[in-house]
């Protein structure tokens, strides 16, 4: 038989991996039922037509894609917001307005393997459809600041931008949106000079070539003398005033509930996804160069699967990508757990006694294994001890016939005879 190999670009999460995992994704959804979001669960296969409808030429090539057994094309979702913005243009299109949805799980991109992506990854996505309100984008920055804080990440940055700043003075300009698209998705990589060269090819005046070369220098952590820096270069363009504006006032916003959110405002700062239209944003540790999660405003996603103009902002956290920061700043998990224990009995006639016990500890939620490989009381005891178990409870004959156990504390080498109706006492006392 050959020896199988996992398919490239997806992982194995071995049990501390996984409970990491979970632990993070117990948070994301601690956090959405703090912000009101209820969850929603949307399939992993959709029409390839509905995923490639905006996402971008990059996303668009990395989909797994393929024809069903009835010769329809499908695809693996590659991110949620697709499938959101369907569900609420039909199934939700009547529901009063404004919709928090939250929904978690896994996601597929045919990228190249490296630190920190994967074909196979997760995520927590939390949508704010019905108001195109700037104390929406603020929520949305609020609630991805709770999660960070909520995992025990420390130093975290938000890079904050507005692609409505550099589209309304390409539109101005008269630069087709697929062209837009095109620019945008090269700012989205830093390839600035080729970026900078498309705009030019697109017949741009040499004012607007000027204002963009300048803008993409700006940036710092400063925020509001960075916004001055922007409106300066802006003048002339009223709707790219007008968006810088709006960032203004949502990131006043941000400030004024007094969370210290350590900030970084870029102008040349833009998303792959094709249809963000107003405020971005990412998130950095300074121990990786990747970004841990990413969101903003999407204005005219919905009307685009048939739906009423629907303004939307929202953001999509890396479950993965938070886990390797958490692993990288060594944070410690605020565990709930009790004890755990190990049950052994001493001779093959009590196993049924020590499964007996078992379940009376597990009825009372304490943690139990029992000892199913036959070893010797010292052998059993070795292993638990290895593994970290913190107690053991040893079923032997004479015990038994006084209605008692023997439980052993693994850390402090001491042992006791206690009764049996005592036993979970003895335990969590």
């Amino acid at each position: 038989m050959p020896a199988f190999r996992r398919v490239r670009g997806m992982r194995d999460f071995l049990p501390e991996e996984a409970q990491m995992m979970k632990y993070i994704e117990g948070k994301a959804r601690k956090v959405a039922r703090l912000y009101g979001y209820g969850e929603i669960i949307t399939p992993v296969l959709e029409s390839y037509e509905l995923l490639a409808a905006k996402a971008g030429e990059e996303i668009r090539s990395r989909m797994y894609a393929f024809e069903d057994l009835g010769g329809r094309k499908v695809a693996l979702r590659p991110e949620f917001t697709a499938s959101v913005a369907r569900l609420v243009a039909t199934t939700l299109r009547n529901e009063p307005k404004p919709l928090r949805m939250f929904c978690v799980g896994n996601l597929y991109r045919y990228d190249e393997p490296q630190q920190g992506r994967f074909r196979e990854f997760w995520q927590s996505n939390y949508e704010l459809m019905g108001s195109s309100k700037p104390e929406a984008d603020a929520e949305i920055m609020m609630l991805t600041n709770s999660l960070m804080k909520a995992v025990g990440l420390k130093n975290f940055v938000f890079k904050v931008g507005h692609v409505g700043v550099l589209r309304r003075i390409l539109s101005q300009e008269k630069v087709q949106d697929k062209v837009q698209n095109r620019i945008m998705q090269l700012m989205d990589k830093k390839e600035y000079d080729t970026a900078l060269e498309l705009v030019e090819e697109a017949g741009v005046s040499e004012k607007c070539l000027v204002t963009i070369q300048k803008l993409v220098r700006i940036k710092g952590g400063k925020v509001f003398e960075v916004l001055q820096s922007m409106e300066k270069q802006v003048k002339g363009y009223e709707r790219a005033v007008d968006a810088l504006e709006n960032l203004r006032e949502i990131l006043e916003l941000v400030s004024e509930t007094g969370e210290k959110i350590h900030m970084i405002v870029e102008a040349g700062f833009a998303r792959g996804l094709e249809y963000y239209t107003g405020m971005v944003f990412e998130i950095y540790v300074p121990e990786m160069s990747i970004s841990l999660c990413g969101g903003g405003r999407y204005d005219r996603l919905i009307e685009m699967f048939g739906g009423e103009p629907t303004p939307a902002v929202g953001v999509a956290h890396g479950l993965d990508r938070i886990m390797m920061a958490m692993q990288k700043q060594k944070t410690l998990l605020e565990t709930e757990e009790g004890k755990t224990v190990i049950v052994i009995p001493i001779k093959e006639e009590l196993k049924g006694e020590a499964l007996k016990i078992s379940r009376i500890l597990r009825d009372a939620d304490i943690a139990v294994e029992v000892e199913v490989m036959g070893r010797k009381v010292a052998k059993a005891l070795e292993d638990a001890d290895r593994r970290k178990m913190d107690y053991a409870v040893i079923v032997g004959e004479r015990e038994l016939k006084e209605g008692s156990v023997v439980i052993r504390n693994l850390e402090r080498r001491e042992q006791k005879t206690v009764k049996i109706e005592s036993i979970i006492e003895a335990i969590k006392g």
